[in-house]
């Protein structure tokens, strides 16, 4: 294992491929009480399932990666709005 850090950001905005799968999935079983993973989403983990899109995967690569971690759900508005003040944002929409 080269670094002790491996850092997935913005996971998970399509579904995995069978090569995408098998993949994630040689890496997490590698990494498994050897090496940490840090993961980015804005879906909630209940929908990782379907992203890893084939159930003996995601139970299996779920199992490794949610078990042991310690979560953070932010909440609050997207850092990404302008700062302009003259531009209109929808409070109630989040960005």
């Amino acid at each position: 294992m080269k670094v002790d850090l491996l850092i997935l950001d913005d996971w998970g905005p399509d579904r995995l491929t069978a090569g995408q799968r098998r993949d994630l999935m040689e890496i997490v079983e590698d990494r498994h009480e050897r090496g940490s993973i840090l993961i980015t989403s804005q879906l909630p983990v209940t929908a990782w399932h379907d992203v890893i899109d084939e159930p003996t995967f995601a139970d299996a690569i779920l199992d490794r990666l949610v078990h042991n971690a310690y979560r953070f759900e932010l909440d609050g508005h997207s850092m990404r709005r302008s700062t302009d003040p003259t531009e209109k944002v929808d409070e109630g929409c989040p960005a």
